[in-house]
């Protein structure tokens, strides 16, 4: 692998880790923690968590993506383009999966919130794992290019 290749590659672990990183915090620190509020308190701190960590994601998405795709232009390693195809996975996966959650959660008011909207931030939270295993495999794809 060429040096620029190299840096690239090292650039790509970083962006996709820090995706990840994200992505784990939801489901295994800030989730749970909101779990313990109540109904109206818990959608009312989803609502700008998620508008904030939803910009967040989707350009760490896109940066990891790019990453991905030039070390493997560059570089000619399939595994790069895998990591990159898996990564961004998680956008039609976000479009189709999990966007009419999203929809129903962001049309309900706080003041309204009950048990429907702490089940509907439940089928999130299972749909949002799926989002984070997605974002492990690219992890483990992209550092399995990184030391081949």
């Amino acid at each position: 692998m060429r040096r620029d290749s190299k840096r690239k590659a090292e650039y790509d672990r970083r962006g996709i880790g820090a995706r990840r990183g994200g992505a784990l915090y939801v489901g295994a620190v800030e989730h749970p923690a909101r779990r313990h509020l109540a109904d109206t308190a818990l959608l009312a701190e989803w609502k700008p968590a998620y508008r904030r960590g939803a910009a967040m994601q989707a350009s760490l998405a896109i940066v990891g993506f790019s990453l991905g795709v030039a070390a493997w232009w560059q570089g000619g390693d399939w595994l790069w383009l895998y990591g990159a195809i898996v990564l961004i996975a998680n956008w039609p996966y976000t479009l189709l999966a999990i966007m009419p959650t999203n929809r129903q959660l962001k049309a309900t008011d706080p003041a309204n919130a009950g048990p429907e909207t702490r089940a509907l931030l439940e089928k999130w939270a299972l749909l949002h794992a799926v989002r984070t295993t997605l974002g492990l495999a690219a992890t483990v794809v992209f550092l399995l290019a990184a030391v081949r």
